[in-house]
């Protein structure tokens, strides 16, 4: 039994989507870090094998997975980059508080 390079590819995709998964159950920054990568990962190789194959129904359920996987990136993108300008935000605006009173900042124009 000879194993071709496109059973390769098909094996990596099967293990990328494996790990992925595995990594849901993960903490929060190592889950938002590589599941979606590795899913991405897991599909680009397992859409090659597919079109290899010539199994049409296989071709469009990896594309449609393809696509859950980049919009699956796309939004936890998003949500770490409201997250950081909005934490950075209420650390411009929040004024430091000394023992319970307010401490008041001079402003550019303020005497």
């Amino acid at each position: 039994m000879v194993i071709n390079l496109f059973q390769v590819i098909a094996i990596m995709g099967l293990l990328c989507i494996i790990a992925g998964n595995l990594m849901i159950s993960m903490k929060r920054k190592i889950r938002r870090r590589f599941t979606y990568p590795l899913l991405l990962i897991g599909g680009i190789c397992l859409e090659i094998y597919s079109i290899y194959l010539g199994d049409f129904i296989f071709i469009i359920l990896q594309g449609v997975f393809i696509i859950a996987s980049i919009y699956g990136i796309i939004k936890i993108h998003n949500q770490h980059y409201s997250t950081r300008v909005s934490s950075e935000a209420k650390k411009k605006t929040r004024p430091s508080v000394i023992r319970g009173k307010s401490k008041k900042t001079k402003g550019l124009f303020s005497k």
